[in-house]
């Protein structure tokens, strides 16, 4: 593992190369370095020199059992989704003077024309290209393209780690928005990993007052009570039925942290549920029913990257601290299984590098 700066150079269009580097998952539990050809723009798209990419859950799940769902990886796939880097070129319909600038990157194409969409829905739309999801390749590339108007500009002060983990921000943002959580709500998060930490800072951020957090390491919790959360609780030995919280958000994927968190809403209360787990749960429906309590799934996120990135500026979130750990693009495959250690919470790998 290394340590490298994340800081991305700046080339002007007739600089280019012909090709790129990029870390490939060829099949389940098999990365491969590659030379692949620069990819092309359309008129709409700007061509982004990927400076940082945390790894996600999904890259790792991917890597280990080679699909999630109905997504297959079945041919070879470039993972990677979270991420920020400096325009290089642009599509003959964006403006040149975007050139050299630093941007986060919303990793994600609708079609702009479906039902969905046009609701303001663009995160359900049945066409959606979503970066590193089969077949669409994501960000362990020395470069990307993307529809100029998901490229946003960051200001200096952002870095450009934090600047890629605006992607599991905006999952956290996104919760927090369902589970309508306001200037004075309580708040339960189960899982105290990247993303539970995530929706406590945003939730503080959507002025609760009172953030529960519930977790089995007390490394995690410990760790949480510094950033974001008020009250710590381990799932083992501390109940939180009957907790009373305006809203439940289930950031583990773990059925019993469902079902008990489910069991410390108040009537009229929200469960959003986050976490990755079983396609199928148990839960306590006549408590659900009695209580009138509103429980909606998380898909990604809409329109959150400019109240992200203002957040960050603004200091209200920090998403530096959650790096623990700096790869590489030859290092990817490090990167993947880095989770798996003691300590480890968020790993970025530098395609630069």
């Amino acid at each position: 593992m290394t340590t490298p700066t994340a800081q991305s150079t700046t080339l002007a269009p007739a600089e280019l190369p012909a090709t790129m580097r990029a870390s490939v998952l060829k099949r389940q539990g098999d990365m491969v370095m590659e030379t692949l050809p620069l990819p092309q723009l359309d008129a709409d798209q700007v061509l982004v020199q990927v400076a940082a990419v945390g790894v996600c859950g999904s890259d790792v799940h991917y890597y280990e059992h080679g699909r999630i769902g109905d997504y297959v990886v079945d041919h070879p796939l470039i993972l990677g989704h979270e991420l920020s880097g400096r325009i290089a070129a642009v599509g003959s319909a964006v403006d040149p003077a975007r050139i050299g600038n630093r941007v986060a990157v919303e990793p994600q194409r609708p079609c702009r024309t479906c039902k969905q969409c046009k609701a303001g829905r663009y995160n359900l739309c049945p066409d959606i290209e979503f970066y590193a999801t089969p077949p669409i390749d994501g960000a362990f590339a020395e470069y990307v393209t993307i529809q100029s108007d998901f490229a946003y500009d960051i200001p200096d002060s952002v870095s450009d780690e934090a600047a890629a983990l605006i992607e599991p921000l905006s999952v956290g943002l996104w919760a927090c928005e369902r589970a309508e959580i306001k200037p004075g709500s309580r708040v339960l998060i189960a899982g105290a990993g990247p993303i539970g930490i995530i929706a406590a800072q945003a939730a503080r951020a959507f002025g609760a007052t009172e953030i529960y957090i519930t977790d089995i390491a007390e490394d995690r919790l410990a760790f949480a009570l510094e950033h974001g959360a008020t009250h710590a609780l381990n799932a083992r030995t501390d109940s939180v039925e009957g907790l009373d919280v305006d809203a439940f958000i289930d950031a583990s994927g773990a059925p019993q942290a469902v079902r008990s968190g489910i069991k410390a809403v108040g009537p009229a209360g929200r469960v959003i549920l986050v976490g990755l787990g079983a396609d199928d749960v148990e839960l306590p429906v006549s408590y659900i029913q009695n209580r009138e309590i509103w429980l909606s799934g998380v898909f990604r996120y809409t329109n959150t990257w400019p109240l992200a990135i203002q957040l960050i500026a603004d200091g209200k979130v920090d998403l530096d601290i959650l790096v623990t750990g700096k790869f590489t693009l030859a290092e990817s495959e490090e990167a993947l299984k880095a989770g798996k250690q003691a300590g480890q919470l968020k790993a970025v790998v530098y395609p630069g590098r």
